[in-house]
């Protein structure tokens, strides 16, 4: 049995490429700074990368996580 206290994950939120060449990538990538999210980008409907806060990342590495490794 799950405790009430975990909290619940958020799934991922999806970007087009579009919305990256209509030159919103500023306006994307800071609503995803400042809410400390992840977000893939997708290409055709397919994922082709994943953006995430610098916070997150650091996180990742203070756990002993470096995805440049992988």
């Amino acid at each position: 049995m799950e405790s009430e206290d975990k909290v619940q994950k958020q799934p991922m939120d999806f970007y087009n490429m579009s919305d990256f060449l209509r030159g919103q990538s500023s306006k994307l990538i800071t609503k995803l700074s400042d809410e400390d999210r992840t977000a893939f980008v997708l290409k055709n409907g397919k994922p082709i990368a994943v953006l995430l806060s610098n916070e997150r990342y650091e996180r990742l590495l203070k756990s002993g996580i470096d995805i440049t490794e992988y």
